[in-house]
């Protein structure tokens, strides 16, 4: 009886540990001077995400090397299980892109729209996020 007691001890303090293993790994890279950025990596973390920051003074390189057409910039590059993501995406594209795993590089929501996750403002338009792919742009969501 006193075995199992000890058991279920050591098991309820490993499941925390365990259960943020799980937890998916983006590294946000970002311009030293920009807040907006931080916003989104606050509200990926609410949201499931571990995110790592990392400022970074040539964002144009880093979006370059990942295959970011200029006309899809966003605010910040995040790389993500093996996807790049553009800007302030909604989380629920965020898990739709995860979800399909579609043959893409990733996806963008150009620019820095008011009310998006992380940004101040409301939402003054729906949200159109590209797929970032060596064709011609293409919608990937609308939210």
């Amino acid at each position: 009886m006193r075995i199992g007691v000890i058991i279920i001890f050591i098991l309820a303090l490993a499941l925390p540990a365990a259960a943020q293993d799980t937890r998916k790994q983006a590294t946000l890279y970002k311009s030293p001077d920009c807040t907006c950025c931080e916003g989104h990596a606050r509200y990926l973390k609410r949201n499931g995400i571990s995110v790592t920051v990392i400022e970074s003074p040539d964002l144009s390189a880093l979006k370059k090397e990942h295959g970011v057409p200029a006309e899809l910039e966003g605010c910040h590059t995040i790389l993500l299980e093996g996807y790049v993501l553009e800007g302030h995406i909604p989380i629920k594209t965020i898990r739709k892109l995860l979800g399909e795993r579609p043959a893409i590089k990733g996806i963008s929501l150009p620019g820095m729209p008011l009310g998006a996750p992380g940004m101040y403002g409301a939402k003054e338009a729906p949200f159109v996020m590209y797929e970032i792919t060596d064709g011609e742009k293409r919608i990937y969501s609308t939210e």
